[in-house]
């Protein structure tokens, strides 16, 4: 028998969540070894995949037998429960200097994605209040073509675009220290929509900020498989309308708001008072005056109309 693997704590911890993603996980594997920052580890909870992603995951770990390379299980809830279970593990190998990136199974990370993460969190002059990092993507088909880029938030990321918008994608996400450590302290809230959502709106409500690299840091898969795909063009917009006429763009509102609760006593008075003006109302007429009042909008002019049209229709 085998003594069992000594945790240390590294200096970024990479949450990485599978479900059927054989197809392109090793290609995702292959681009996380290859990382110029080699202070990593690396935890896999899997949602109970039917296909050859654990053994592609076995695999891993036996070139790699050095790495704390560890597989959990998933709690089957879907992929933003697993994500959210996984950063709340309670033996993650956590330390004071650690930091968290978020991992899909079916990107490929560009050699300097955590380096960039890492040296533009720390070189921040409040690199001790929670901050969440977001980089750009290359947009790649299933064959590894080239197909288009991600779109540059509009000026600085705020609070009042995090209640309606995710502004930080998931695949590029980093959390620094504090961030993470406010993250598990909120725990996993039901009915969260998106699990970078919810992060990018928690670290701000208390009070953090959104770090945002205009650099492409990795290469984004589109393909017949993806949770959320690349939030552009003419399908990504019918299927923004379809989830807000079908209430699901409202209850991840409704959810994300509830679930800052867990933090209550770490809320800015912005985020207090957002959170009860939004409580109060249900819709239309008083919802988009609350909406205006609060200066709560998306980033684009295009999209800000869309959303306070949502709002007298009942649907934000």
């Amino acid at each position: 028998m085998q003594p069992p693997k000594i945790l240390i704590a590294p200096q970024i911890l990479i949450a990485l969540c599978s479900y059927n993603g054989a197809d392109w996980l090793a290609g995702q594997l292959d681009s996380i070894a290859a990382q110029d920052h080699a202070n990593w580890a690396l935890w896999i909870s899997d949602d109970g995949s039917t296909d050859d992603t654990r053994s592609l995951i076995a695999a891993f770990q036996a070139r790699h037998p050095g790495r704390d390379i560890r597989l959990i299980e998933g709690p089957r809830q879907g992929g933003t429960q697993n994500f959210l279970s996984l950063i709340c593990h309670p033996e993650l190998p956590i330390g004071p200097q650690t930091h968290l990136a978020l991992c899909d199974q079916d990107d490929i990370w560009l050699p300097e994605k955590l380096s960039r993460a890492l040296a533009l969190l720390q070189a921040q002059p409040d690199a001790s209040r929670p901050l969440i990092y977001g980089g750009q993507s290359r947009h790649i088909d299933e064959a590894g073509r080239v197909i288009g880029s991600s779109r540059r938030p509009r000026g600085q990321v705020t609070l009042q675009n995090a209640v309606v918008q995710n502004m930080v994608s998931g695949h590029s996400l980093v959390l620094n220290p504090a961030a993470l450590a406010l993250a598990r302290a909120a725990g996993r809230p039901a009915g969260i929509g998106s699990q970078d959502w919810w992060l990018s709106l928690l670290v701000l409500a208390c009070g953090g900020r959104a770090v945002i690299d205009q650099t492409e840091v990795l290469l984004y898969r589109q393909h017949g498989g993806n949770v959320m795909g690349a939030p552009q063009g003419g399908h990504a917009a019918k299927q923004r309308l379809r989830q807000m006429s079908d209430g699901r763009y409202r209850a991840w509102i409704a959810a994300n708001l509830a679930g800052l609760a867990a933090v209550a006593d770490r809320l800015t008075p912005e985020a207090t008072q957002i959170i009860a003006s939004l409580t109060q109302t249900r819709g239309g007429l008083a919802r988009l005056r609350a909406f205006r009042r609060l200066g709560i909008r998306r980033q684009s002019g295009r999209g800000t109309a869309l959303l306070y049209t949502a709002c007298l229709l009942g649907w934000a």
